[in-house]
């Protein structure tokens, strides 16, 4: 998600602050004599202004943000601040991109509720152990006011919205990358696990046809076990290498310690699995996995559902798109098909096509709303129509199993962890095509 203005700035200098002990400046703006309120434009973005006042607030922030963390650290390492000059400039900049991308999601219909911000200010409240009821009273003890509080969570999370739509939803991830990353999870893993393994080696004797009696020899045994006989017993009646006493035991060894002819092989294997024969140069082996230790499968209880999803806009508002989906929800139990209503209504541009099923479904996977809306429901039971940040949903669930999620969990967390490599170098460069359309003539 985008690095948060309001995350970074407000929360470091006022409720962390707080908590520290730092007086957080004073978010009000000057009087006149005569009792009027004093502002003025700082710069005009398109359609919108940045005011001076709120450049002031935020600059106000920034310097605090930055004392404190001077404070913090040991006084050899302390340097001097920037002029004030070079940062009112950067925090000009800063509010003029949130300007340009402010006007972007209003264009959009991007939205954010009351409930919504209410959920992510108890949130921030809980971090700080506060209560969301005991948020307005911490704020307004260090001089910020509630209401404009609120206001730049709100703006923060349509900016969140804007970017996952513009920016991380277009990141592409290709299969190469994952895999190499799932490779290289895989190898740390592999140092870092016990391995408790047996093999049987077939020796190749040295005369000719020695290779293809060898290979006859082992793949024979080879079959004995996939029928089901003893390893143990096996590898103490025909293998040649040292271990074959103790049923080809190479007991526990960390990853790192397994033969190299092993790793590939033994990384893929779940304990009790015995691999097909491995060629090498002194013939063929047979490995059996016994025990990990350190590796735990992770089991995910998943939901399979599938949705509509409707948007308001200029014609249709939330009432009138809530009504159309309680009639869409009639027809499908008077016994009309959920997909092709969905392939024919639904705007979720990903599961449209296929009539509106989202697959397999794990939690945190979709935003908590519908995520609640998905457990209180059962096999077959479609929702009354519910309302998250995308819009108007109805869905139905139409299966639920528990499921092994350990190698789907690494390559999840491969692809997170590289669109987040990527999300950087592409969030400037999104930003820097806004601002480079946008028509900025600033007044200072």
């Amino acid at each position: 998600m985008r690095k948060s203005t309001f995350q970074a700035l407000t929360a470091a200098a006022a409720l962390f602050a707080m908590l520290a002990g730092v007086d957080a400046p004073a978010q009000t703006r000057e009087l006149g004599s005569s009792g009027v309120l004093l502002d003025g434009i700082a710069a005009i973005v398109d359609d919108g202004v940045v005011l001076k006042s709120e450049l002031q607030q935020r600059l106000a922030l920034v310097v605090a943000a930055l004392r404190q963390q001077q404070a913090q650290l040991p006084p050899q390492q302390r340097s001097q601040l920037p002029p004030l000059s070079v940062l009112e400039r950067q925090v000009l900049e800063q509010l003029i991109l949130e300007e340009v991308q402010v006007q972007r999601a209003r264009r959009l219909g991007i939205q954010v509720s009351d409930q919504m911000l209410n959920q992510a200010l108890a949130n921030v409240a809980a971090n700080l152990g506060l209560t969301f009821e005991q948020l307005p009273a911490a704020l307004a003890s260090q001089g910020v006011d509630y209401a404009s509080y609120r206001e730049d969570r709100r703006k923060d999370l349509i900016l969140d919205q804007l970017e996952q739509r513009d920016v991380i939803s277009r990141i592409t991830v290709s299969p190469r990358e994952i895999d190499q990353c799932v490779a290289r999870l895989e190898s740390s893993e592999l140092n870092e696990l016990d391995y408790n393994v047996s093999h049987i080696l077939i020796n190749i004797p040295n005369d000719p046809g020695g290779v293809e009696a060898a290979r006859a020899k082992v793949e024979e045994i080879y079959e004995r076990l996939e029928n089901g006989e003893d390893f143990a017993q096996l590898a103490i009646t025909y293998s040649d290498a040292q271990t074959a006493l103790e049923g080809g035991s190479l007991g526990w060894r960390k990853g790192s310690q397994l033969p190299t002819l092993f790793v590939d092989v033994v990384v893929d294997m779940r304990p009790g699995e015995v691999s097909e024969p491995i060629q090498s140069g002194s013939g063929f082996h047979i490995v059996r996995l016994n025990e990990v230790r350190g590796a735990e499968r992770v089991m995910e209880d998943q939901v399979r559902a599938r949705h509509i999803l409707l948007t308001p806009n200029e014609v249709m508002d939330d009432d009138a798109v809530k009504q159309r989906l309680i009639g869409i929800r009639e027809q499908i139990l008077a016994g009309d098909e959920f997909g092709p209503i969905a392939r024919a209504i639904s705007e979720d541009p990903v599961s449209a096509a296929d009539g509106g099923d989202l697959g397999w479904i794990g939690p945190g996977t979709f935003v908590p709303e519908f995520e609640q809306k998905l457990a209180e429901l059962e096999i077959g039971e479609v929702s009354e129509p519910f309302r998250t940040r995308f819009g108007w949903h109805i869905v139905e669930v139409t299966d639920r199993r528990s499921h092994d999620m350990t190698d789907e969990l690494k390559r999840q967390r491969c692809v997170v962890q590289i669109r987040a490599n990527k999300a950087e170098e592409e969030r400037e460069l999104w930003l820097r095509r806004l601002r480079d359309q946008a028509f900025v003539d600033i007044k200072i």
